[in-house]
């Protein structure tokens, strides 16, 4: 039987700002990644967040990302070495403050936005942040873009001695050598819940994805990511866990099955 991991980015509100539908999202994945105030998040929603999960059952992840709010993480920053480290190091720390609150473990850490698409292709920028997590707590899962595209993250992982999860974007398009789409190319967000749920249904039995010019890619992954920023996020859950539950998936999180 097929055991995949739900996760979701959430705790992305901001002060008065809203953002996303986390109570109701919550309610149907497995692990969550909770901003941790440098591209999103505040210290009260991370502890309402951290405070949502534990009572609902969900494991909960850091989602560290570049100190780029208003940029929302999603550009490229220059830094160096040591400021990467130490920024990914203070992010994880002060949302673990909040699972130590709630008296929850942390159970991984996923790279956010540009912080994380840029360890494709940044190999010194990938060992570092794997290292900075190794060195933070060794026993943490370690978040990787699935595929071929993700070598990079693949190796420095397995040099650091992390414990990896692979993931794969069902609410995303891919490009034929991999990649995601560019969020500014038509077609790049995919919102319909049915062709998500299918999306996902292929990567966890058949470890496929089908690009966006209909070529089909290997895409090995053990958890699925659904952005709670999209609009459909609710809806784009609840069929994904539909769909895999009705084919004999079981959806349970990463903590549970990678040891």
């Amino acid at each position: 039987m097929s055991v995949i991991d739900l996760n979701c980015d959430l705790g992305e509100s901001f002060g008065p700002y809203r953002m996303g539908y986390d109570q109701q999202v919550m309610q149907h994945i497995t692990s969550a990644n909770i901003a941790c105030g440098w591209h999103a998040g505040d210290p009260v929603v991370m502890d309402r967040t951290v405070a949502m999960a534990v009572e609902l059952g969900v494991s909960v992840g850091a989602h560290p990302g570049y100190p780029d709010l208003m940029g929302f993480g999603r550009r490229h920053m220059e830094c160096s070495s040591a400021e990467l480290r130490n920024y990914v190091i203070y992010q994880v720390g002060a949302l673990e403050a909040f699972c130590r609150l709630h008296g929850v473990g942390l159970s991984h850490v996923k790279p956010h936005g540009k912080l994380y698409l840029d360890c494709l292709d940044r190999e010194e920028q990938a060992m570092v942040i794997a290292q900075a997590v190794y060195d933070y707590n060794p026993e943490l899962i370690y978040v990787a873009f699935a595929g071929q595209r993700g070598e990079v993250m693949r190796k420095v992982a397995a040099e650091v001695g992390l414990k990896v999860a692979f993931e794969a974007f069902p609410d995303r398009s891919y490009t034929p050598d991999g990649r995601l789409t560019t969020r500014d190319t038509p077609g790049a967000v995919v919102t319909d819940p049915d062709q998500v749920a299918e999306i996902a249904l292929r990567v966890a039995t058949e470890q496929k994805m089908i690009t966006i010019d209909g070529s089909a890619i290997d895409l090995e992954a053990q958890t699925l990511c659904v952005h709670g920023d999209t609009p459909t996020a609710l809806d784009l859950v609840k069929s994904i866990r539909k769909k895999l539950t009705s084919a004999g998936v079981t959806v349970a999180p990463m903590s549970r099955f990678l040891k």
